[in-house]
């Protein structure tokens, strides 16, 4: 028979092994039958004290406490649960990590207060502590918890802590508005609050407490002191030291009392159990909530490697939001392999990539066409003689790596006849010419000039962009600098690699090979039938990265993932056809992408425009910073432009179009510099830009045209300006 046993304790605290709280508990403690004479008997004799127990027992089914089962072994001795040693749950890497790489420093976060450093061992025990305050507290197994947090370490131990209680974690960032945070908390159905600091629960503490049901709210920094409403007392606040604290003396009891470990029921937490519900960013209507699956997330841990070989003592840079499903993905990859990992901010970015030299960087591409700016900015405003030298170097070095890439066989072509051996001996002999006499200039131009971008920027092994489109001018540079970028792919709804360039295989243009175990096709998007390598349609992947579906949203599921698992990613692409010589021979089977099929703009003659072609070539300019192509159901494309101001006035007074003392630049000279900017660099695309309209401020997250993953939300800035484009239609 199951029993449970409701008690009054007369006890003393100096037994560090029963703490009182753990004694007088708010909840019922749950015990085994077999176990009831003992629990019950009148004294209960430790060595150090008599604690008097009266007991009350009823027949009660008793508690279920699910657990990640590598991680937590050692509280399952005796207690009928078989050891383990295949990672079922995401959780279970800390310990095989802490028993691998011990005291090596696993992270380091200097710019919160207090700053701080964990090697694996002291992660792992406080990813136990927190997941156990948590239990303390009364989270149960497959409850939600909002996650509302920015990328910290504490942002890991709580993610991980609350996935090792069986509960699921709903994440966001703090930039994101009241309304759309309090949107994923209700939808989501989480009874829970953990936040990022006292600022942003005072920003949304009057809101949420009038709309939505909180047990209790955790503070991963800062004090509570700072919160202002008085009146939100009802709600109970921890900081994050009272859940490590709480766990940390819960845990200890556990582990010396196998009478309290027989308390539970233990179920281990299964592969296929949702480990977290990734709200989508939205450029286009509500976020959606993607249910991930421990299987889903260790998918990923465990196929990256082909992509980032890392070894132990390798030190890596974070900079994006961790419940970004590629920062968060490949967060849990590198711990298992003994790295090193660095928090740092778009603002220190500069700063840390010099102090640290990371040996990787895991980012968006904004991020490397920031650096791409910064180190043309410093090319363009050193000596004429420099500015010369830096600029023929980077002609010589593009020119020998184009050249490189054609005997290499690293090229894209969409052209399903392959080259005659003739054609290809030649054009061979004369890029290995060509590279051969080149290839001096290119070491020299390493020397003098990319030595001081090395040290000035790291990334000695690799930079992975994804998340976005990474430009080709961008690609090329990094290429001719020799600092490798790999190029990867990937969606929330896959966890969210799909294919990736591989170190030795990183051909420029395309997102590489899909991952180990998926599969990706190319499909019609009328007929939904295979096409053949080379012919553009709708990319649709599957495999174990894919996620269950969308949370309370079966309509939405159906749309984009079918009854075989293909999962719809709305991205237009094709694949390099198989050439067994030629320049594209070592290219077979890379997937190219050209835009999204919801972006396409169908003008009034019935032309298709992938605006991202456009864009990207546009974004070359230095006098652009953002720039969104529209003209659905017009006669022709205009363009939505916010100006780089510096540089715009830079350019005014080089060509004399204001006085050097000048601080701004009018309208109209703005205009048409930037209409000269976008005739240059856009020349070469299919589709050509006609009226545009001049916005001075950038689009944001906080203004709401940007998601939280930095991409422009077309639809929004479309409608924010619609009286503007109308007028420059008339």
């Amino acid at each position: 028979m199951v029993m449970s046993l409701s008690s009054s304790f007369v006890a003393s605290s100096r037994d560090p092994r029963y703490p009182l709280k753990h004694l007088v508990s708010p909840h019922h403690r749950l015990i085994n039958s077999n176990l009831l004479y003992r629990k019950c008997r009148p004294h209960l004799v430790t060595r150090i004290q008599t604690l008097q127990v009266y007991c009350n027992s009823q027949a009660k089914e008793m508690q279920i406490r699910k657990f990640s089962p590598i991680l937590e072994n050692m509280l399952l001795s005796g207690n009928g649960v078989l050891p383990s040693k295949e990672w079922k749950a995401v959780p279970d890497i800390w310990r095989t990590s802490a028993e691998k790489f011990g005291d090596r420093v696993a992270l380091m976060d200097p710019y919160h207060d207090p700053p701080t450093n964990m090697t694996y061992k002291q992660l792992e025990q406080e990813i136990l502590n927190f997941s156990e305050g948590l239990r303390v507290i009364g989270l149960k197994p497959e409850e939600k918890i909002a996650l509302f947090a920015d990328n910290s370490c504490r942002w890991l131990v709580s993610d991980q802590g609350i996935m090792a209680t069986g509960a699921i974690n709903v994440v966001r960032g703090s930039r994101s508005s009241v309304e759309e945070l309090l949107q994923i908390y209700n939808h989501s159905e989480s009874v829970a609050l953990v936040v990022d600091d006292p600022v942003l629960y005072n920003r949304i503490l009057e809101t949420f407490h009038s709309r939505a049901t909180i047990k209790f709210v955790i503070l991963l920094w800062g004090q509570k002191s700072s919160i202002r409403d008085v009146a939100a007392a009802e709600i109970p606040v921890y900081s994050y030291d009272e859940i490590t604290s709480l766990g940390r003396e819960s845990h200890t009891a556990l582990l010396l009392s196998e009478d309290a470990r027989k308390q539970y029921i233990y179920e281990s937490i299964g592969s296929g159990d949702i480990a977290t519900l990734v709200y989508t960013s939205g450029t286009t209507g509500n976020p959606k909530g993607v249910m991930l699956t421990h299987k889903n997330l260790l998918h990923q841990i465990t196929n990256l490697w082909d992509i980032v070989p890392a070894v132990p003592g390798d030190r890596f840079l974070s900079l994006l939001p961790p419940w970004h499903a590629y920062e968060r993905a490949c967060e849990y990859f590198i711990f298992t392999h003994g790295v090193e990992q660095v928090y740092t901010t778009m603002k220190n970015l500069k700063e840390d990539l010099q102090s640290y030299q990371p040996h990787y960087l895991i980012s968006v591409p904004l991020v490397y066409e920031t650096l791409y700016r910064g180190i043309q900015k410093q090319f363009t405003t050193s000596s004429a003689v420099r500015k010369l030298v830096a600029l023929l170097f980077l002609r010589i070095s593009l020119a020998y790596m184009e050249a490189k890439r054609i005997y290499e066989g690293k090229c894209l072509t969409k052209n399903l006849q392959q080259p005659s051996f003739l054609v290809y001996l030649l054009e061979w002999l004369w890029a290995r010419i060509s590279a051969a006499i080149l290839w001096p200039l290119h070491m020299l131009a390493k020397k003098i000039v990319y030595s001081k971008i090395h040290s000035a920027i790291g990334i000695s092994k690799a930079g992975v962009s994804g998340g976005g489109s990474l430009p080709s001018h961008v690609d090329k540079f990094f290429e001719a600098i020799e600092i490798k970028v790999q190029n990867g792919y990937g969606l929330t709804e896959s966890s969210p690699v799909v294919a990736a360039r591989r170190p030795n295989c990183n051909v420029l243009g395309s997102i590489g090979h899909p991952i180990k175990h998926t599969e990706i096709k190319v499909v019609d998007a009328e007929t939904d039938k295979v096409l053949p390598f080379g012919l553009k349609g709708i990319v649709k992947v599957r495999g174990p990265q894919v996620m269950k579906g969308y949370y309370k949203n079966p309509l939405a599921t159906k749309q984009v993932l079918d009854e075989n698992g293909w999962l719809d990613t709305g991205d237009i692409g094709w694949i390099c056809p198989h050439h067994s010589v030629g320049r594209s021979c070592a290219a077979a089977g890379v997937i190219v992408l050209e835009g999204r099929a919801k972006d396409t703009i169908v003008l009034s003659t019935g032309e298709n425009v992938e605006p991202a072609e456009i864009e990207e070539a546009a974004l070359r300019s230095s006098l652009i910073q953002q720039i969104v192509v529209i003209g659905q159901d017009q006669r022709r494309l205009a363009a939505i432009i916010v100006p780089n101001k510096e540089e715009i006035l830079s350019e005014a007074k080089r060509l004399s179009k204001v006085e050097s003392d000048a601080s701004e630049v009018s309208k109209e000279i703005s205009t048409s510099l930037l209409h000269e900017e976008l005739r240059k660099w856009t020349s070469e695309c299919s589709f050509q830009v006609g009226p545009i309209l001049v916005v001075n401020e950038p689009f944001m997250i906080d203004s709401g045209l940007m998601t939280p993953t930095m991409k422009i939300r077309r639809d929004k800035v479309v409608s924010q300006f619609k009286e503007e484009i109308d007028s420059l239609y008339k």
